[in-house]
């Protein structure tokens, strides 16, 4: 199975002009935990709810002041999105993460995979991935 046929397409982005204080109200309203940065149609960067917390309260930077490009994380896990559903489960779990940026071969943005989205689709696998990125206490 490809993994257009289990992401989640359509997700919210931001700008990396868009203040942090902006971006975290988007995030809250739609209820998820991170967000592609775009520039042109193209990802650029990721901001999640780790990155506002850390790089933003955590240093006592003022959100509306503080630009998501400022904090958001460059360093991009992605896939393809024909690429089969087996090859981002192995991504996720060999790099320890719940949730990966799907593009088109054209690199623009096509949705998000996520542990839930495997849930849907392989309980085992999903399982598999949640065992691997689980922190050891």
């Amino acid at each position: 199975m490809r993994i257009k046929d289990v992401m989640t397409p359509g997700v919210e982005s931001a700008t990396p002009e868009l203040p942090v204080r902006d971006a975290a109200a988007r995030m809250r309203d739609c209820n998820i935990g991170s967000m592609p940065v775009l520039e042109k149609g193209h990802v650029i960067g990721l901001i999640t709810d780790r990155d506002i917390c850390c790089r933003v309260v955590g240093d006592e930077r003022d959100p509306a002041k503080t630009r998501v490009k400022d904090i958001m994380s460059t360093d991009i896990l992605f896939c393809f999105h024909d690429q089969n559903i087996s090859d981002a489960a192995k991504l996720m779990e060999s790099n320890h993460v719940r949730r990966l940026v799907i593009l088109t071969r054209d690199k623009t943005l096509a949705g998000f995979l996520s542990v839930d989205d495997l849930a849907r689709w392989n309980h085992n696998l999903a399982g598999e991935v949640l065992e691997a990125v689980r922190p050891a206490h």
